[in-house]
């Protein structure tokens, strides 16, 4: 384990975002509390005993700034995909008043064969949704496991480019799973066994190993996003 760690680092070049978070900033550098909001599905709400990455990501946030009380709420929900999500952002996002509202969307549009372009429809109506509220916001894509590839892979390719599209349209920043667990397996060797979950009999949920590391990963996106002009 600790020699995979050594030559899998978090990847700032795929990971990096382009917009800075003024909201987050804002709470940091003013209060004590700070409020983030998870919405997503199964990856984010967490699958079998498994810790899922709104609770790493927390402990992450608390490490880099010790003297703030930051909570991650988990408001993920398995099996979810865009359009169920949108319907919930009143009471479960919004109505949080976060300062950062993180949306893991597309996993389950490839794997339970939605139509694609209705759930981009739905992904561009969230993102304005949220551009008109006093939060910042980060796009999640899916992730790179055997069961969004194979006969999945163009769906999985093509929902790649089209959360891309919507977050690029709406200037929100977008966190790409999907490049990043592709970097591992492709350039660092990262077997795929090893990026999900062993008793995943439908090899979708990312293990322990690869959790922690897009929780690292994102942490160090969110707290090396560009300054607040």
């Amino acid at each position: 384990m600790s020699e995979i760690l050594r030559h899998c680092d978090t990847h700032p070049d795929i990971t990096g975002f382009k917009y800075p978070f003024p909201h987050l900033m804002r709470s940091v550098k003013l209060q004590r509390k700070i409020k983030i909001v998870a919405i997503g599905s199964s990856s984010t709400a967490g699958e079998g005993d498994l810790v899922p990455y709104p609770a790493r990501l927390e402990l992450l946030l608390r490490g880099k700034f010790r003297d703030r009380m930051i909570d991650v709420l988990n408001r993920g929900l398995g099996g979810q995909e865009a359009p169920s999500e949108l319907s919930r952002f009143e009471p479960d996002v919004i109505g949080e008043g976060p300062s950062l509202v993180i949306w893991q969307v597309g996993t389950n549009a490839v794997f339970h064969n939605y139509d694609l372009d209705l759930v981009a429809a739905d992904i561009a109506v969230g993102l304005e949704r949220l551009r008109g509220q006093p939060m910042d916001a980060v796009q999640i894509d899916p992730q790179y496991v055997p069961a969004m590839l194979f006969d999945k892979a163009d769906a999985s390719e093509r929902v790649v480019s089209l959360i891309s599209a919507a977050a690029n349209k709406a200037k929100v920043n977008l966190f790409q799973r999907w490049a990043l667990m592709r970097h591992w397996h492709v350039h660092n060797n990262i077997g795929l066994d090893r990026m999900i979950d062993p008793t995943d009999p439908d090899k979708l949920h990312q293990s322990d190993w690869s959790t922690l590391r897009f929780a690292q990963a994102l942490s160090d996106a969110i707290t090396k996003a560009p300054p607040a002009v």
